[in-house]
């Protein structure tokens, strides 16, 4: 397990990369330290995840709204102030956004999955 000294971060700052889904697409800012990733993502108006996840994350959203969908067909509709926490391999999920959302999302060691 890892230690971080106090710091802040300025997501203006981090540079933007673009992840194209199967509809729209992802805007990431990304911090990743030692078994911690720390991620501002936005979803445009649309957005269609391209991939089934298995990783865990804890996703809070910010602003705006959007859907979380398993693959057993079961949907999680979260709005801002809203969060979803999995660990590795318990489900495989994606998401979609009808008007566009911004969300906090952080995943790391701490969320494999315990045997």
């Amino acid at each position: 397990m890892s230690n971080f000294n106090f710091q802040t971060i300025d997501w203006d700052l981090i540079p933007a990369t673009e992840h194209s889904g199967t509809n729209g697409k992802a805007i990431w800012r990304t911090l990743q330290l030692e078994g911690l990733r720390i991620r501002r993502v936005d979803y445009s108006m649309g957005y269609l995840a391209d991939h089934w996840c298995k990783k865990g994350h804890i996703v809070h959203c910010l602003e705006g709204e959007f859907v979380s969908e398993l693959d057993n067909g079961q949907q999680f509709r979260l709005g801002q102030g809203m969060t979803y926490i999995v660990s590795d391999d318990l489900s495989s999920h994606r998401s979609y956004s009808e008007n566009g959302v911004k969300l906090l999302i952080i995943d790391g060691d701490f969320l494999k999955r315990s045997k």
